[in-house]
């Protein structure tokens, strides 16, 4: 048992394990990674797909352990619509990106862990490169990190993680009557962190886990304006310090380092991030909170 893990009560079944992938106006990502997503050591009882329509999912049809489901466009309603359709006895909903590649022991190390420790309500994996920061990386280049990438360096526990929203998994006992804040609206920004720290009120361990490691690809298409993203950038930290799920030093160092950035990276943009829209979008919100407007879902009407 690697170090930091903790012998709980060990459940004699293996668990029903279901993973959840929200996505939008990127089929072919979305079929890439559930062909991706067959490599799996163990095999989740179910894949729940959600989509805004039918475009969404190209070719791709309901089977037997894959369900597609339809909410209207939104990162924290289409999670709340995966967790609607849960198979009722599931025990761990899993969350990917449709652009996050897991390593092919994911699923099976983070389900160990689960039943090592009873106490163990949120995993997040290892991200060992993250396209997001970056122009991001294609299929054949997250497959040959994940490939190169050597388990034994990675053999790590850490403790009172928050959850990164492109693969994190909860025991579904501990998440039971929780949904993710809708206000929080389009591409949801930060809200892994809100639901990871309204699941932390009630106890018990999260953690972050070497071992279930895997690469972020970061695909740029599909994604919301830059305006749109600035302002939830800066408005939805605050809505969510009112909420208790974010401390004034956690605020004010997210929104002081994306405003930074985006002043900065307004001179010379990068060709795949819209900096300037960003900077325009903070600024709105700037002016909104000025106003004592907290106004999270404004971000859709921009």
């Amino acid at each position: 048992m690697p170090d930091g893990m903790i012998a709980g009560s060990v459940t004699a079944r293996p668990p029903r394990v279901c993973v959840g992938i929200a996505t939008r106006g990127r089929p072919q990502q979305l079929t890439a990674m559930l062909d991706n997503l067959a490599r799996q050591t163990m095999q989740p009882e179910r894949v729940i797909v959600c989509c805004s329509g039918p475009d969404d999912v190209g070719a791709l049809h309901g089977t037997a352990n894959l369900q597609i489901v339809y909410e209207k466009v939104g990162l924290p309603r289409q999670r709340n619509g995966i967790l609607r359709a849960l198979p009722e006895g599931t025990d761990i909903i899993v969350f990917f990106d449709d652009d996050f590649y897991p390593d092919a022991r994911w699923i099976e190390t983070v389900a160990q862990a689960f039943q090592s420790d009873s106490s163990i309500n949120c995993v997040t994996g290892h991200v060992i490169a993250d396209g997001i920061i970056g122009p991001g990386y294609s299929k054949d280049e997250a497959l040959a990190c994940i490939a190169g990438h050597d388990p034994s360096t990675s053999d790590w526990i850490l403790e009172n993680e928050s959850p990164y929203g492109c693969n994190m998994a909860f025991r579904c006992s501990a998440i039971s009557g929780l949904s993710f804040d809708e206000k929080l609206v389009l591409y949801g920004w930060l809200e892994d962190r809100d639901f990871g720290a309204s699941v932390a009120k009630r106890g018990g361990r999260h953690i972050r886990l070497g071992r279930a490691f895997g690469v972020h690809l970061g695909v740029k298409g599909g994604r919301v304006s830059g305006r749109k993203f600035g302002y939830s950038q800066v408005m939805n930290p605050v809505y969510m310090h009112r909420k208790k799920t974010m401390t004034t030093s956690q605020v004010i160092t997210q929104i002081s380092r994306n405003l930074a950035a985006n002043c900065v990276k307004s001179l010379r943009p990068e060709p795949y991030v819209d900096r300037r829209g960003r900077l325009i979008g903070n600024l709105i919100a700037a002016l909104d909170l000025l106003r004592f407007r907290l106004t999270p879902e404004r971000a859709a009407s921009l």
